[in-house]
C-alpha cells in the first residue's frame, strides 16, 4: 500500500481557503502524470516537501513553525533545524538554538557556538538564565 501510494501520489486539500491558500493539503508521494514530487502547499502543509504557514513533512518550510527531517521556519523541530527564532534539532540553527551541534545566539547543545553557549565544555550564566526563562 504504501509502495501504491508513493509511486501513484495522494493529495487532498481542504475546500476552506485563506488567501487563496488551502487551509490544509496533503501531499505525498509522485504525480501519477508528470512522476514529478508532489508539494503540499497551503496554511498547513503536509508532505515530503511542504510550504505553508505551518510546514509538516520530510522536507519543510514553514513561514511560522516546520517540523520535519529538514525544516526552516521561525520555529522549527527537525533533525535540521533552522529556526529565525528557536531552533530544536539534531543540528540547530537559531537566535534560540538546542541540539547536538548548535549554533545561535543562546546555545544548549553538545558542541556550539555562540554568544551565550551552554555545553559539556562551556558554561554561560546568561546562556543557563534563558534556558530557564523558557521553563517558566
Amino acid at each position: 500500500m504504501i509502495k501504491y501510494i508513493w509511486n501513484s501520489g495522494y493529495e487532498w486539500r481542504s475546500k476552506a481557503e485563506i488567501f487563496g491558500l488551502p487551509f490544509i493539503h496533503i501531499a505525498i508521494g509522485r504525480d501519477r502524470e508528470t512522476g514529478k514530487f508532489l508539494v503540499a502547499k497551503g496554511i498547513i502543509a503536509i508532505g515530503q516537501f511542504a510550504i505553508g504557514i505551518v510546514g509538516i513533512g520530510q522536507f519543510a518550510v514553514g513561514l511560522l513553525f516546520g517540523l520535519a527531517q529538514f525544516a526552516v521556519g521561525m520555529f522549527a523541530v527537525a533533525q535540521f533545524a533552522i529556526g529565525f527564532v528557536f531552533a530544536l534539532g539534531q543540528f540547530a540553527i537559531g537566535i534560540t538554538a538546542i541540539g547536538q551541534f548548535a549554533i545561535g545566539n543562546y546555545v544548549l547543545c553538545q558542541i556550539g557556538y555562540g554568544q551565550y553557549v551552554w555545553s559539556f565544555i562551556e558554561k554561560n550564566a546568561k546562556a543557563l538564565e534563558h534556558f530557564r526563562s523558557l521553563l517558566w
